[in-house]
């Protein structure tokens, strides 16, 4: 055969042979799955490098880069030691002691202890020699000693840091009276506690102390009574304690004007901080 019949041929076969129209409506939906199926892979991939930064940043950082230090989470406050069954908190701004709710506050004859008692915002006092009964406990509470006060240990009280004054007894008629203090300097609070039962009892009511955040204890105001305008330096002390005085005034020909002549809550409760405090105040 030669080249001039097998053109021919080609020709009539390709006569013969029937061409469709090209696909162009499936080559454009290949395309659009080509670019989907990318896509996809795309987000997948994303979101495995969004999630291995926030996980674990040091991967990303190549080898040998230092991972970022995250800032420390602050550690809350310790909290309060729970007051026991039958018992009460009194106390001095965010200090407080734990004692039977049976105690009475002030209960005082000539200044000693009658019976078992909270001895706090003692105003003035008949000058009398009166002995203390055996068996009789109490705690005396302020923002500053009221005795001699002579440290000879520090500790901690619910990590803040405190003097103590240790225990000591003396002999009296007709029994033994022994005492100890503590004082913390930086919540402006001072504790004796005295007992004619023995230095044990002393020691277990001083136990009691305790540092109380979310309360502060009402103020007393009698020892502001011996200076210049009293009623004005009270409200000022409730204000630096986060509490608010709600004054109401009365009249007195014997008292002086300003004279605070008493506060409820009494003195040495403990109350939330913005609590109101009621003054009666000589107007």
């Amino acid at each position: 055969m030669n080249e001039h019949k097998l053109s021919e041929l080609l020709e009539r076969a390709a006569d013969r042979t029937p061409v469709n129209p090209p696909p162009v409506a499936a080559m454009r939906t290949g395309a659009t799955r080509r670019r989907r199926r990318r896509t996809a892979l795309w987000s997948v991939g994303g979101t495995a490098v969004a999630v291995a930064a926030v996980i674990g940043g040091s991967t990303l950082l190549g080898p040998g880069a230092k991972p970022i230090d995250q800032p420390p989470v602050a550690a809350p406050p310790p909290a309060a030691a729970p007051v026991p069954a039958g018992m009460r908190l009194v106390g001095v701004g965010n200090a407080a002691v734990a004692v039977p709710k049976t105690w009475g506050t002030n209960k005082l004859r000539c200044g000693t202890p009658e019976v078992d008692t909270v001895v706090v915002d003692v105003g003035a006092q008949p000058m009398c020699a009166i002995a203390r009964r055996p068996g009789v406990e109490s705690i005396d509470l302020g923002a500053e000693p009221r005795f001699d006060f002579k440290a000879t240990e520090t500790i901690e009280i619910d990590g803040v840091a405190a003097q103590r004054e240790k225990t000591t007894c003396v002999t009296t008629n007709p029994g033994t009276v022994c005492a100890g203090s503590v004082l913390i300097p930086s919540l402006k609070a001072w504790f004796r506690a005295e007992s004619s039962t023995s230095a044990a009892e002393v020691d277990r009511i001083l136990e009691q102390i305790r540092v109380v955040p979310d309360q502060v204890g009402v103020p007393g105001f009698q020892a502001l009574n011996l200076g210049a305008k009293p009623a004005e330096a009270y409200q000022n002390e409730l204000k630096r304690l986060g509490l608010v005085a709600a004054v109401s005034t009365v009249k007195k020909p014997d008292y002086p004007a300003g004279a605070v002549l008493g506060v409820s809550p009494a003195a040495g409760t403990m109350v939330a901080p913005g609590a109101p405090v009621k003054v009666t105040v000589v107007g």
